[in-house]
């Protein structure tokens, strides 16, 4: 749990202070023409995720679900309605237009969908307390919550498969982009369903 904490404030440290002053000529992500309130579906996105990805660290910590179960639960809370649901919806939104080509705009958007369908799933299982899947289904909505973030720090093993072969500086960023998006989205689908098959199942959930 440390080094994932410490991994998520190093990650918010960096990518949040730049909208905190609410300044679109701060933005890292350029407006695309026609959608001027592109920067406030981003800002929007920022915060609601921001909230997401504080809350769900909280609820994959064993201690806290172990001792203090009323809170886990409240966080929960928070995390899916607070959190990760309209923080979807943004990416989906703002995904569909990414100024890093087609490509990442759809990997964005299944990311989206997805984190947005796993929340629902895990949401629900819980409500009919069927708790096995509730797990399931909360670890793959962890797994992309993590998606921006894993895209970062795949980002240098992007550029370094693409310059080899791409010169220009902009097909540059938006190939690295392409492969570093791509990697995080199957690497999190898949050590997702790794750690499901691997983790050995309690008496309760069997």
């Amino acid at each position: 749990m440390v080094p994932l904490a410490l991994v998520v404030a190093v990650f918010l440290a960096f990518s949040v202070p730049p909208y905190l002053t609410l300044d679109p000529a701060q933005s890292r992500v350029s407006a695309p023409p026609g959608f001027t309130a592109h920067y406030w579906f981003l800002v929007a996105h920022i915060t609601f995720g921001t909230i997401a990805i504080v809350g769900v660290v909280l609820q994959i910590w064993p201690w806290l679900r172990q001792k203090h179960p009323v809170a886990h639960r409240r966080i929960g809370r928070v995390y899916v309605f607070g959190g990760a649901l309209p923080a979807a919806v943004m990416a989906a939104t703002i995904g569909a237009v990414s100024p890093f080509g087609p490509v990442v705009a759809a990997i964005d958007v299944v990311a989206a969908l997805l984190w947005l369908g796993f929340t629902v799933a895990g949401w629900r299982a819980i409500r009919q307390r069927r708790y096995a899947d509730h797990r399931k289904w909360m670890i793959r909505s962890f797994a992309m919550t993590m998606h921006t973030l894993m895209t970062r720090a795949l980002s240098p093993l992007g550029f370094l498969v693409v310059m080899p072969r791409v010169e220009a500086k902009t097909e540059l960023i938006l190939s690295a982009a392409t492969v570093s998006g791509v990697l995080s989205l199957l690497a999190l689908l898949l050590l997702s369903q790794w750690w499901l098959d691997r983790k050995p199942k309690r008496a309760s959930a069997r």
